[in-house]
C-alpha cells in the first residue's frame, strides 16, 4: 500500500504552520517539512519567538528543514479559524481531500487519509475531485462573509428605526433552519480568508461569463465595505462633524480577538477615514506589533500619496489608559476580553468632555447603564443607546467621506 512518510507543505503562515505543527504531533511517524520563500519566517519558527501567535501553537512546533523530495500535489483546503486553529487543527468537523482522478492521484488521497486518520473519524474525511474541494473552500467563507454583509445590514436598519440588533439576530437565529453562528454585526469582517475568497469566487464566476452570479457576490464585498465607511462617518458626526486635530483613542487592531493577524482588518480602514480627516491616532492592540501597525496604515492604498502622514498622525502605545488620556473619543474596532475589564471611571476621568466611546464590537453591551452613569456619551453599531445626542451645529464643511456613497469595487485578485 502507498503509504505517507514525507510532506511537504509549501508556506509557513497562519495555516501551514498550525497544520503541519498538528500533524507532526498526531503522526510522529511522519516526517513534515514546511518551506516558505520567506527566510526570516522560517528563522522565526526555527525559534523561541513564533512569527504568529495562536493559542497552544508553542506546545506543539517542532524545527522544520529543506525538503528533500516532492510528494504528489494534492488539494487539503483549510476550515480553520484563527484564534482557535489548533483546537480546530485536532477535533475537525471535517476534513476535506481533493486530487486528479488518476490512479496515482486516488492512490496518494488514500494515503493522505491514513495520516489523517491517526486522529480524525473516518466519517469527517471528504474526498473529492480536485475542482470540488477547491470550491468547497471558496464557497464556504463565501457563505460565511454573506452572512456578516447580511447583518450589518440589518444593524443599520435597526439604528434607523431603534431597533437592537442583537435582539434580531436572536430571534433569527434561533430558526433552526438558519442557526445563530455568524450573526453578530461589528464594524465589518477581516482577515485573509474571507474577502480573498470572495473576490476569487467573483472572479472566476466573471471568466466564466457567470456576471449576474460576480455581481451577487459583489455585493457581499460592497456592503463590508460600506459598514465600516458608516461607522467612521458616524464617529465624525457625533465629534460635532469634525475630528480635525481630534485625539482618538483606537482600542484594537488585530481583525479579531486571540491573534496577531490585521490582514484586511476593519481598523485599518477605520483608521485610514479618521486620519483622511485629520484625527490623531493613538492605537493600542494587546498582541501587534508598532511595526506591524505603521506597516499597515502605511500602505498607498491607505496613506495615498502622503505616507509621511502616518508618523504625524498615528502613535501606537503599549497601555489603553495611555491611549485613552486627553482622548475626545475611545473607538473598540477589535474584540478582545480584555477591553470589558477596563476601569472606565479612571478612563472617564482622563478623557476630554464630553467623552464618547463607539463600541464597533458590542462588547460592552453589558456596562451601557454604568457607562452612561458615568458620564460616557455611548454609540453601538445596531442600536440607539441614547434618544437624544449632545446637540451641535454642523460645520458647513462636510467630511470628505460619505456612507451614501457607492462602494469603490475592489480589483479582483
Amino acid at each position: 500500500m502507498f503509504q505517507i512518510k514525507r510532506i511537504c507543505c509549501i508556506g509557513a503562515g497562519y495555516v501551514g504552520g498550525p497544520t503541519c505543527s498538528v500533524i507532526a504531533q498526531m503522526c510522529p511517524e511522519v516526517t513534515v517539512t514546511v518551506v516558505d520563500v520567506n527566510e526570516s519566517r522560517i528563522k522565526a519558527w526555527n525559534s523561541d519567538t513564533l512569527p504568529i501567535y495562536e493559542p497552544g501553537l508553542k506546545e506543539v512546533v517542532e524545527s522544520s528543514t529543506p525538503p528533500q523530495k516532492y510528494m504528489p500535489v494534492l488539494s487539503n483546503p483549510e476550515f480553520l479559524a484563527e484564534g482557535t486553529a489548533v483546537r480546530d487543527l485536532k477535533d475537525p468537523d471535517r476534513v476535506l481531500i481533493g486530487g486528479d482522478e488518476t490512479a496515482e492521484g486516488q492512490r496518494a488521497i488514500r494515503a493522505l487519509c491514513a495520516v489523517y486518520e491517526h486522529w480524525v473519524p473516518k466519517t469527517r474525511i471528504i474526498t473529492t475531485n480536485t475542482w470540488s474541494s477547491e470550491l468547497s473552500k471558496l464557497a464556504a467563507n463565501a457563505f460565511l462573509a454573506q452572512r456578516i454583509s447580511s447583518i450589518n445590514s440589518i444593524s443599520a436598519l435597526c439604528e434607523a428605526t431603534g431597533a437592537d440588533v442583537e435582539e434580531v439576530a436572536k430571534a433569527i437565529g434561533m430558526d433552526q433552519r438558519i442557526g445563530s453562528k455568524f450573526l453578530k454585526a461589528s464594524v465589518g469582517f477581516g482577515g485573509s480568508c474571507f474577502q480573498k475568497d470572495v473576490l476569487n469566487l467573483v472572479y472566476l464566476c466573471e471568466a466564466l461569463n457567470l456576471p449576474e452570479v460576480a455581481s451577487y457576490w459583489q455585493q457581499v464585498i460592497d456592503m463590508n465595505e460600506y459598514q465600516r465607511r458608516r461607522f467612521a462617518c458616524r464617529i465624525i458626526d457625533c465629534l460635532f462633524n469634525t475630528v480635525t486635530g481630534k485625539k482618538i483613542a483606537l482600542l484594537g487592531f488585530s481583525f479579531k480577538k486571540d491573534t496577531g493577524d490585521t490582514r484586511e482588518s476593519s481598523s485599518i480602514y477605520i483608521s485610514k477615514y479618521l486620519m483622511d480627516e485629520g484625527a490623531k491616532l493613538f492605537i493600542y492592540d494587546p498582541k501587534v506589533l508598532k511595526a506591524q501597525i505603521m506597516l499597515d496604515l502605511s500602505q498607498p492604498s491607505i496613506s495615498g500619496d502622503n505616507p509621511e502622514r502616518v508618523s504625524d498622525l498615528v502613535t501606537v502605545t503599549s497601555d489603553p489608559y495611555e491611549a485613552c488620556q486627553s482622548a475626545h473619543a475611545l473607538v473598540i474596532c477589535t474584540e478582545w476580553d480584555m477591553f470589558k475589564e477596563l476601569d472606565y471611571e479612571k478612563i472617564y476621568k482622563k478623557m476630554l468632555k464630553p467623552a464618547f466611546i463607539f463600541d464597533g464590537r458590542r462588547v460592552l453591551d453589558h456596562l451601557h447603564a454604568q457607562l452612561q452613569h458615568i458620564g460616557f456619551q455611548i454609540e453601538t453599531i445596531g442600536k440607539k443607546v441614547a434618544a437624544t445626542r449632545i446637540p451641535y451645529t454642523p460645520a458647513a464643511a462636510c467630511p470628505r467621506i460619505a456612507a451614501t456613497e457607492p462602494p469603490t469595487k475592489k480589483a479582483k485578485v
